[in-house]
C-alpha cells in the first residue's frame, strides 16, 4: 500500500514537473516572440543607400575644410532631445565624391566627441577634436578602433555663405605659373636643348 502511494506522489511529481516545464517554454516562447516583434516595431526603416544630404541638418551651421587630404563640409547642431543635453548630431559630405556620413555624440565646452555611420546603423569611426575661440574646429578622426588617425581642420562658415568647393565637385584645379614664352627655333646645326648632338630639321 504504502510503496502504490509512493509510486503515486512520484508520478504526480512528475506529472507538475512536466506542466511547469511546458508552462516555461509557452511563456518563454511568448516572451521570444514579443520581443521579436518589439524589435520589429523598435528597428528603425532601412535607409537608402548612398545616404543623401537630410534636410534636418541642412539649417544647422555648416563648417568647410579637410579631412586629411579631402575637402568636407561638416553640418553639425544640437540635438533636440531634452534628456541628452550636450548632444550633438549632423552629416558630412566629401567635395569630391558627395558622400555623405552621419555623425552623432557630444560636445562639452571646446570639446568635441562623435561617431560616424556611413549607413546609419554600423559605427565607422569615431572624432575628437576642440574648437577653437573664434569657432574652427581641429582634430582627429580616426577608425573604430583608434586606428589611421586623419587631421581634420573645419572653419565655419557664415549664415547663408556657400562652401568655396560645391559639394558632389571636385576642387578646381591650383592655378600654375605661367610658362616662359617658348624660345626661338635654333638654326640648324646648333645644339638643341643643351644636347649638342641634336638639329632641328629642315
Amino acid at each position: 500500500m504504502q510503496e502504490a502511494r509512493s509510486k503515486h506522489r512520484a508520478s504526480r511529481l512528475a506529472m507538475i514537473a512536466a506542466a511547469a516545464l511546458t508552462v516555461t517554454a509557452v511563456l518563454s516562447g511568448a516572451a521570444h516572440a514579443q520581443s521579436d516583434a518589439v524589435k520589429q516595431l523598435a528597428a528603425p526603416p532601412a535607409m537608402q543607400l548612398p545616404l543623401k544630404p537630410s534636410p534636418e541638418f541642412a539649417k544647422f551651421p555648416q563648417y568647410a575644410g579637410t579631412l586629411g587630404k579631402r575637402q568636407i563640409v561638416l553640418r553639425l547642431g544640437a540635438k533636440t532631445d531634452r534628456d541628452d543635453a550636450g548632444g550633438v548630431h549632423g552629416e558630412y559630405q566629401y567635395a569630391d565624391t558627395g558622400e555623405v556620413i552621419l555623425i552623432a555624440g557630444d560636445r562639452d565646452g571646446d570639446t568635441l566627441e562623435v561617431e560616424e555611420s556611413n549607413d546609419g546603423t554600423h559605427i565607422t569611426g569615431n572624432w575628437v577634436g576642440k574648437f577653437a575661440a573664434d569657432g574652427s574646429l581641429e582634430g582627429e578622426r580616426m577608425n573604430v578602433d583608434d586606428s589611421d588617425p586623419l587631421e581634420f581642420s573645419l572653419r565655419p562658415l557664415a549664415a547663408g555663405q556657400k562652401p568655396s568647393v560645391a559639394a558632389g565637385q571636385s576642387a578646381p584645379a591650383p592655378v600654375q605659373a605661367q610658362k616662359p614664352a617658348p624660345q626661338p627655333a635654333p638654326s640648324h646645326g646648333q645644339a638643341v636643348n643643351g644636347v649638342s648632338n641634336l638639329t632641328i630639321g629642315e
